[in-house]
C-alpha cells in the first residue's frame, strides 16, 4: 500500500482526495496540529479484529443496533463479504483501526439515488478528527463517484456528539421514531436524518 502525507496535497483539498487515492491502491493520510494522524483505506478483511474490539466496547454498541459481547467470528465472516452497494472505510492511527464506516447504495429500482450509511469510532479516539475523517470521505466517494443525490441515516436521540457531526455535515433532522429500538432496559426514539447533494437542481 503507497502512502502520502497531507503535505503532499493542497490542503484545502485534503480530505476530499482521500476515496480517490483509495481507489487507485493509495491511502490517505492527513495530520492536523490539533488532532492525531488519521489515515483513510479501504476496509480489508483482516481488519475483523478491530471491528469487533470497537463494538465491544459499551459506548459504542449502545449507540448502534448491535447486541452486546459480539461474536468474533461473525465480524470474521462479514468483512471477508461485500454485500452489492457496500463501501466500507476504515480511519487509522499508527497504522491501527480506531474507526470505520459503511454506506451502502439502495438496490431497489427506485432508490437507486440514495445510500444509508452508520459509522462507529473507538472512545478511545473521541474528539480527535477521526469520525470528521470517515464522513468527509464518504461523502465525497457518494458525491463525486456514485452520483448519488441523497443519504441518509438514523440515529438515538441522545447521541448529541453524532448528530452534531451530521449536522456539520448537512445532515437535517427529518423526522423522529418513537420507541424505536430497546437499549439498557427501556426504548429509545431515533431521529432520521438526510442530507440531499446541494449542487443538484430538482
Amino acid at each position: 500500500m503507497q502512502r502520502l502525507a497531507a503535505r503532499d496535497l493542497p490542503l484545502q483539498n485534503a480530505f476530499l482526495k482521500a476515496a480517490k487515492l483509495a481507489l487507485a491502491g493509495w491511502s490517505f493520510v492527513y495530520k492536523d496540529m490539533d488532532m492525531s494522524t488519521v489515515e483513510i483505506r479501504h476496509s480489508e478483511p483482516e481488519d475483523y479484529l478491530a471491528y469487533h474490539r470497537i463494538l465491544a466496547h459499551p459506548l459504542v454498541y449502545r449507540d448502534t443496533l448491535q447486541i452486546p459481547f459480539p461474536s468474533l467470528d461473525l465480524w470474521s465472516k462479514k468483512t471477508k463479504e461485500l454485500p452489492v452497494g457496500m463501501h466500507r472505510l476504515v480511519a487509522c492511527v499508527d497504522e491501527g483501526v480506531v474507526g470505520f464506516l459503511h454506506v451502502e447504495v439502495k438496490q431497489a429500482a427506485r432508490r437507486h439515488h440514495a445510500a444509508e450509511f452508520a459509522i462507529a469510532v473507538d472512545p478511545a479516539h473521541f474528539g480527535q478528527g477521526v469520525g470528521s475523517a470517515l464522513m468527509t470521505a464518504m461523502i465525497d466517494v457518494c458525491d463525486n463517484w456514485l452520483n448519488l443525490h441523497r443519504i441518509e441515516l438514523t440515529v438515538f436521540v441522545d447521541n448529541a456528539a453524532a448528530i452534531a457531526l451530521y449536522r456539520k455535515f448537512g445532515f437535517e433532522i427529518e423526522g423522529t421514531s418513537r420507541d424505536f429500538a430497546f437499549r439498557e432496559g427501556r426504548y429509545v426514539d431515533v431521529h432520521h436524518m438526510g442530507r440531499i447533494r446541494p449542487d443538484v437542481q430538482k
